[in-house]
Order: C-alpha cells, then structure tokens, then sequence
C-alpha cells in the first residue's frame, strides 16, 4: 500500500533544469531514488539502471527528458519511466513528489522503491486473429515480442527457435562462459507463459511468402500474418585440417550447449587453451578463461586484437590489459592446422602456425566471425539475398519487396543514419543495434503509421577494463584521435572519417560514450580539428533538437 516516505536532507524542490540528484529514502533500508528536473518540472524514479544496475545520477539527461545510463546505454524517459533504448528491457518507477513541512516526500510503498525498477507487465490472453511468428531466439527477438505485448498488441506471439530455450544475455557467454539457461535468461518461463509467447524447439527449413506459411524440421507447419526474420549470425569454422569440426574439443562460441561444452572440456582448469582469433568473442573468452587460471594463448591475423575496428594504438591496450591476465598472443600469424592429441587422436592436440610454431592445446575456441543465417531462405521466392548472406530492409527494418515481413539483427543490412551514414545500407552485428530494431518492428506493427526511430549503435566489452563504445566504423575510418592515458587506462578515443567524428571508445571514462552518442543523435558531436585541440566533449551542451 502506497505511503509517503521522506527523501533524507531535501527541504524542497529547488532544482535547475538539468540537475540529477540521488537522495536516500529514509525508513526503507537501502532505498534512493533520482531528482531529475526537465522542463521546469521535477520527477522522481528508480536510481538505478534496470539493465545492470549503474548509478544514472551519472548518467546523461537531455533537455526534453531522456536519461541515458552511462555504462552501456540504456535510455529511459523521465517523465514515464518507460525504455527509450536497449539494452534495459525493465521502465523505471516513477513516484509522486509531497512537499510540506519543510521537507519531500515520495509516494509509493517499500517492495516498489526496493525494487528499483518497474517489471514490465504483459499479462495477456491472445484475442486477435493476429499472428506474428519470429524465427529466431536472441536478442531481436526479445525487443520485438516484450516491444509488441508492452505497446498492446493482444494477438498470437510464437517464437520458433532452433536452440529452444527462451531468450538470454548472449553477451554473458563470452564474457562469464555462463553454461545454465536459469542464469543467462531475461525472463522467467512463467513471463512467457503469463504474456501467450510461445518458445517452440524447431527449425525453419522453408518460408512460402506467398502462403504466409513457415515449415519446420519437424514437419509442422505455421501460418503468419507478420513475420520477423530473426535468426541472427552463424559462427563460422576454419576451413583447416583439425579445425572444421573434425575433431573434438575444438569450439565456437555462440549459443549455451557450445558454453557447456567448453565448461566441460575446461573442467577443473589449469588447461592449455588455444584461442583462434583475436575479436571481441575470442578475447572476452580469452580473459575469462585466464582468471580462471588457465593457460590461454590468442593466435591473431592482425598487429594488434581488433585491429579493423579498433585501429592499432587502442588494439594494443587491449592486448597489454589481456596479457596483465596471463594471456599470451601471437600476432600477424596464421594457423594452418590443428592435429590430434597423442593420447586420443579424436581430440585436438595441438595448433599449427605457418611459421612452423606448434601450440600444445586441451582444446580450442575459435572466434573467427560469423556469417548471416539465412541458409533456410536462400531460394525463397521472393526474397533476394545480399552478397553476405543478409537481407535488406528500410528504416522499419521490413523487407524490402516482401509485405508483413521484417529482418532484424545480424542478417539485416539497413540504412544506417549516423555519422558517416547518410542511409547507406549496413550490416551491424550489435546486440544493442539487434534489440532495437526488435522495438522498432513491434512499433511498426503496433502503429503502421508511426515513424521509425533512429538510433546510434552502442557496445561495451570487457577487457580487463570495460570498454564502451557508440557510433559504426563499418563504412570505414581514416584517423583516430586519442585523449588521456592508454596506460591507465582512462582514455577517450574519437574515429573520425575526416572532420567527422563516426565512432566513439572509452575505458574509464563515463559517461563520455552516452554523452558522444546523444551529441551525435542532435548533430552537435565535436568534429576532429577541436577534438585534436584539446575539446573536451563533457562540456558541450545537448541540445533538444533531434537530426537523426
């Protein structure tokens, strides 16, 4: 039952727009909630981020009210509380503000403020002959089904997953190698239940655009009246002796049964772990595996790890803050095979550089990228596949020629509007950039009229130091301007295709990646001659007004 509490040492509501102020709320152990004035008007949320719980009095708040987490992201609406961005699939609570006696008090009850959030309640019983089937199980499909059920869409929701299991935080493979659905998952079994999501084990095989009919490997079939393509990318093998799949205990990393098995294989630790690939994949699970106290080595095609999309100075800070963890690397090299193990020759044994290097190896992971999987459309009437695989699709993310039906995450090639895009169709494999555009199509559908919202990539890593980073170097960058200490590492790095800043990195430095992503959503980010100057892009004010 909704009650007034007293917010500690705040006599009224004398803020300035723009100001964030954390209070404690006094009688509930733990409690806080954010001031936040917009508009002459003062609210009151949750403190704290619903997607990993960071502080958002450091967040960035712009003038019409949206506050965006300064870790990874999330944006939410101060005046409603609701997601503007992903990652964050929980709104924040919004409380009611007293002032009498000299003090503030908030409304609401303890369970509420403790929580710290506002659960998204999607409690509904399919009516409509509506039927939107998503193929696919990752991260575009838990913003398009939590997207279409939040904004009341009342129709029938089936998802068809080859892995089965309901959505997780892939993000949590590579970095923690989680091996239990229980823990990686979003949501509880009963969520989906409560909301009519049905998660079915299958896999697409064949779509009749025409029919608006889907068949499966299990020899059923479903009809649709929207259809969302979310299948996402599949990771690729080196087409090498040992490392096509030809002997065991050699891995890629995309989905729980391959975390399983890299667990098992790990077992108690203290192996000799060899990692194929130096990508975001192959050094997050690098890192993870060397706390562990294995003995890891990271075999790169590069001068440095992520060379192409980080440039050579920030790929070094990496590699210094991995080999800090024990990891060993062996740079601008290429493997030509993998061999068995002397003790059981279905196992992999070793790795074999061109060099002639031979690495001794319990098992090995391979992070060597992935291609769109779209294999089951490939000869679809219809549909056209692009030259990678993807499929191309308009600002709504629909595709192109086909009605109701629309593409989404790693095999979606769309008009990208950010700096350095112009609407150029590209490809962007973010699980940020996937669930947004999951948000995106359950507005379209939700709305056919509404306009769709652009957004600026953003993707975080972790390193040894987390890195943040917003924007797209897909269409390439020419010059990278670096401010602060690499050594630390506390820096800023700014990728530029000439005056234009396209990208933004940081390590130990928040909340400048939101501040560079809402700078460049209103047009304002600083251009390369002021950066290289010393401008520091904290003081820039954000402006209201929206470019893209």
């Amino acid at each position: 039952m909704a009650q007034e509490y007293k917010l500690k040492d705040v006599t009224s509501l004398d803020l300035k727009n723009g100001d964030k102020k954390e209070v404690e709320v006094e009688g509930i152990e733990g409690g806080k909630v954010l001031l936040v004035k917009v508009k002459g008007q003062v609210h009151a949320t949750s403190a704290n981020c619903t997607h990993f719980g960071a502080p958002l009095k450091n967040g960035i708040l712009t003038p019409e009210g949206r506050l965006t987490c300064a870790w990874h992201g999330a944006c939410f609406s101060v005046s409603t509380g609701d997601v503007e961005d992903a990652p964050a699939l929980d709104g924040l609570s919004k409380y009611d503000l007293v002032e009498k006696d000299g003090a503030v008090y908030v409304k609401s009850d303890e369970a509420t403020i403790k929580a710290n959030r506002r659960v998204l309640n999607i409690k509904c019983s399919a009516k409509s002959d509506e039927k939107v089937l998503v193929i696919g199980g990752g991260s575009g499909t838990i913003g398009a089904v939590e997207g279409l059920r939040g904004g009341g869409f009342t129709g029938h929701i089936t998802v068809i997953s080859k892995e089965g299991y309901r959505p997780i935080d892939r993000t949590k493979l590579s970095k923690a190698l989680l091996a239990d659905v229980s823990k990686a998952a979003w949501r509880s079994p009963e969520f989906y239940k409560d909301a009519s999501i049905d998660i079915l084990e299958d896999e697409v095989t064949k779509v009749d655009f025409s029919s608006k009919k889907v068949s499966t490997t299990s020899g059923k079939s479903y009809e649709y009246t929207k259809l969302v393509l979310a299948t996402g990318g599949q990771p690729n093998w080196l087409p090498l002796p040992g490392l096509k799949g030809d002997l065991s205990n050699v891995f890629v990393l995309r989905a729980i049964p391959d975390t399983q098995g890299i667990v098992k294989a790990v077992g108690d630790n203290g192996k000799k772990i060899v990692v194929v690939g130096s990508s975001f994949i192959g050094m997050e699970v690098a890192n993870c595996l060397a706390s562990q106290k294995n003995d890891v080595t990271v075999i790169g095609m590069e001068s440095a790890p992520m060379e192409r999309v980080m440039g050579t100075t920030i790929g070094k800070v990496f590699q210094g803050l991995l080999e800090k963890n024990g990891v060993k690397f062996y740079m601008n090299a290429s493997v030509e095979k993998a061999t068995p193990s002397s003790t059981d020759s279905s196992k992999v044994g070793a790795v074999h550089l061109k060099d002639g290097t031979t690495l001794e190896a319990d098992l090995v992971i391979e992070g060597v990228g992935v291609k769109p999987a779209t294999t089951f459309l490939k000869d679809a009437p219809g549909l056209t596949l692009e030259k990678d695989g993807s499929i191309k699709t308009d600002e709504s993310f629909a595709v192109e020629g086909l009605k109701d039906v629309y593409a989404i995450g790693d095999i979606a090639t769309y008009p990208y509007h950010g700096p350095g895009g112009d609407g150029k169709a590209t490809r962007i494999e973010h699980w940020n950039v996937a669930q947004n555009a999951g948000r995106s199509v359950a507005a379209a559908i939700n709305n056919p009229s509404s306009k769709p919202k652009a957004f600026i990539p953003v993707f975080w890593s972790a390193l040894g130091s987390q890195l943040r980073y917003c924007g797209n170097t897909v269409g390439g960058y020419d010059d990278v301007v670096i401010q602060g200490d690499t050594e630390k590492p506390a820096f800023v790095a700014f990728y530029t295709q000439g005056e234009t800043v396209v990208a933004v990195a940081s390590m130990g430095k928040d909340p400048y990646m939101s501040q560079s992503a809402e700078l460049m959503r209103r047009g304002k980010m600083a251009g390369k001659s002021e950066l290289e100057g010393g401008l520091d892009i904290m003081g820039i004010d954000v402006p209201a007004e929206i470019k893209i």
